[in-house]
């Protein structure tokens, strides 16, 4: 795959995501500051080797609109930290109770579950704290306003917070096939269309390309979960830095589990090639956007 510029996808990413992590190192307080175990316990969860596909959908998506992807770090670094807020306390024992993830023990099993809880909790106030600042968006009141409302909203009850609840709630249980779709689109697809969305909106995107770019970010957000299903059936764990099998483990419906690993990977490609059709009207810029789309698909972790 090429990227916007002829380089291959995988430099786009590696150069994005390290543009990624120097900032958060800018935004965070350091590790040293007091009390220390709790910004240890942060730090420890945000830098653990995550893929930061969600900021990097943000500078995408600006750039795709003729932005640059500089002017979205501010958010792009907030919606990493609440990502990671969420892996935090998925992984608790009354959540998911996971040991690993990304091949090194879960903040719970290091620290303690009250420190990995606050340090979730820590994550997502301090990405509130880094979107409300007047260099988020350059000082205009009006997107930024926008875009704190687009990812709270994506974050909570009605979204990423909500599907959480309707997941737990479904452990054990036959769910029909439109209501996991709803699940998934809540508890990963919601951040997701939240990062692309936020970016097109601090590049001053248009409504229609607005408009556009959500129903990507739909369509992308569960073709995300159904390869995460996929993956938790077949997938290697010495890859993908946690245990596989999970799902059945605890019940879980999942669309594997529900239609079949065959038409689960037919569903896959669909949506793919779904959210790169409504980039038709968009030029080069927005490859990256095209790739990550096939990226998603085809990961193996």
């Amino acid at each position: 795959m090429q990227s916007a510029k002829g380089a291959p996808l995988e430099a786009y990413l590696a150069e994005r995501k390290a543009l990624i992590d120097d900032a958060l190192e800018r935004f965070l307080p350091g590790a040293e500051d007091g009390p220390e175990i709790i910004h240890q316990a942060v730090r420890y969860s945000l830098f653990a080797g995550g893929k930061r596909i969600r900021p990097i959908l943000c500078l995408a998506a600006a750039e795709a609109v003729g932005g640059g992807g500089q002017d979205c770090l501010p958010c792009a670094c907030a919606l990493e930290m609440i990502h990671t807020y969420s892996l935090i306390h998925d992984d608790l024992p009354a959540m998911d109770n996971d040991d690993y993830r990304r091949g090194i023990a879960t903040s719970h099993r290091v620290f303690g579950a009250g420190i990995a809880i606050l340090a979730g909790d820590a994550l997502l106030t301090e990405a509130f704290q880094l979107l409300s600042r007047p260099e988020c968006t350059g000082g205009d009141m009006e997107k930024r306003l926008r875009v704190i409302n687009l990812i709270a909203r994506a974050a909570g009850m009605i979204g990423m917070v909500g599907g959480q609840v309707m997941d737990l709630q479904g452990e054990g249980k036959s769910v029909p096939l439109e209501i996991l779709a709803d699940i998934h689109r809540r508890k990963t697809g919601a951040m997701l269309t939240a990062a692309v969305v936020s970016g097109a909106i601090l590049a001053g995107a248009t409504a229609a390309q607005t408009a556009v770019l959500s129903r990507y970010g739909q369509d992308i957000g569960l073709a995300f979960q159904i390869a995460d299903d996929i993956l938790n059936v077949t997938g290697d764990s010495a890859l993908m830095g946690k245990g596989t099998g999970s799902d059945i483990s605890r019940g879980k419906t999942t669309f594997p589990a529900l239609i079949g690993l065959e038409v689960s990977r037919n569903h896959l490609t669909e949506l793919v090639a779904g959210a790169a059709a409504h980039l038709a009207g968009f030029n080069h810029r927005a490859d990256p956007l095209r790739q990550i789309a096939g990226y998603i698909m085809d990961r193996n972790r």
